[in-house]
């Protein structure tokens, strides 16, 4: 018997992301069962039934699905064309243990803006060294889950930055060729994720990521005018890859590395 269900799995090195799961189902039937993670779940496609303690539920394409740690529930087709769907399993760091309660009440929110965050969550996620870009977007989806579920005001609405964004910006500078996380520099300033994206975009007018990527294709530029070839470039400014540093380059310069260089030799 041919199955009718296509999954793709994998766990991404971004910090509170347990693992991403996408998948296309038809008939398969999810028995009762729970997890050790939040359970973030965009559908693109269908409509999706499930229970959720004793509460019958759906999930749609214009909405939000967040299933609560350690509550058990399980999931169908709600019509005989399935379900296309995307979820990401966020640990407890991501959202605390103390909103499990509000979650299991409301699991489902109609939001578009967070929908539309959380699918472009899911567009870095699978694209290696760009880790930075999906704990900044994710941050931003945790703070409004978190909003969702607590009606209180989001981290970080504080008019003034506290100078955070100038040492962000100073973290970034000193450590762009390293593979610095989010929430070490979090720590590191005693500043909210989302707080320190937000105040870093409102003073210099860029994204820390964005402000990163610039730092390491200055880097290689000036390597590959140097003579160094773009595979050694791409590791020694801090990109995953070769191919990661030509996505970028490209994107910046409309140009690609090899050419690039190859137009400095040239002159």
């Amino acid at each position: 018997m041919v199955s009718d269900t296509r999954v793709r799995a994998w766990r991404p090195p971004v910090p509170g992301v347990v693992e991403v799961f996408h998948a296309r189902m038809t008939s398969h039937v999810y028995p009762m069962h729970t997890h050790e993670a939040w359970t973030l779940l965009i559908v693109d496609d269908g409509k999706i039934r499930y229970d959720l303690h004793r509460h019958e539920h759906g999930a749609m394409d214009q909405a939000v699905t967040l299933l609560p740690p350690h509550i058990p529930h399980n999931g169908r087709a709600a019509t005989t064309a399935g379900f296309r769907k995307r979820v990401v399993y966020l640990d407890l760091s991501s959202l605390p243990a103390s909103l499990i309660g509000q979650a299991v009440d409301q699991p489902v929110l109609t939001d578009a803006l967070l929908r539309q965050r959380i699918h472009q969550l899911h567009g870095v996620l699978g694209q290696p060294g760009e880790e930075f870009e999906a704990e900044s977007r994710l941050a931003f989806i945790a703070e409004r889950l978190g909003w969702h579920l607590s009606r209180r005001r989001m981290p970080g609405d504080a008019t003034a930055s506290s100078g955070v964004a100038d040492g962000l910006r100073g973290l970034i500078d000193a450590r762009f060729r390293e593979s610095m996380t989010l929430r070490e520099a979090s720590d590191a300033l005693h500043a909210h994720p989302a707080h320190l994206v937000r105040e870093f975009s409102r003073q210099f007018g860029i994204s820390p990521h964005q402000y990163m990527t610039s730092r390491r294709i200055d880097l290689a530029r000036g390597l590959l005018l140097d003579g160094m070839p773009p595979s050694l470039a791409a590791a020694e400014a801090g990109f995953y890859d070769q191919s990661h540093l030509t996505r970028h380059f490209r994107h910046v310069l409309g140009t690609s590395p090899g050419r690039y260089a190859r137009s400095g030799a040239a002159g």
